[in-house]
């Protein structure tokens, strides 16, 4: 067995449809087909690939930061279009730099308290 790579994380929230705004308004995910489990939710796309699944739950969670699991990071293509959007939604993010390696980062938390890192990577040169 190897890992191949990451498949999709999942978030428990009792707010489904401003978790779901906010991953689809803001971070531009798309809302995709989803087994008919029996209880709520929503798998969040990015192209062609699920990659957040949403659960509905009745008592919140507690925030991921500082927790074991502390956050879960996306690639981005664009850092300025998406410090606008956050800025658009009123929300705060922390802006930050990867030492020697050309990478503008963001941290975001979302309204169920998982921290996201959004990482532009600097474009090749050549």
């Amino acid at each position: 067995m190897a890992i191949i790579g990451l498949d999709h994380v999942n978030i428990r929230t009792t707010q489904l449809a401003r978790t779901q705004a906010f991953f689809t308004d803001v971070l531009g995910l798309t809302v995709g087909w989803r087994p008919d489990f029996p209880f709520g939710g929503t798998w969040l796309y990015a192209g062609d690939k699920d990659v957040v699944h949403l659960v509905e739950v009745g008592k919140p969670s507690a925030a991921s930061r500082g927790s074991a699991l502390d956050h879960f990071a996306f690639a981005i293509d664009d850092y300025e279009d998406a410090k606008a959007k956050l800025d658009a939604a009123g929300m705060a993010y922390e802006p930050s730099v990867a030492p020697n390696g050309g990478i503008r980062q963001m941290f975001v938390t979302e309204l169920n308290g998982v921290t996201i890192e959004l990482n532009c990577r600097a474009p090749k040169a050549g």
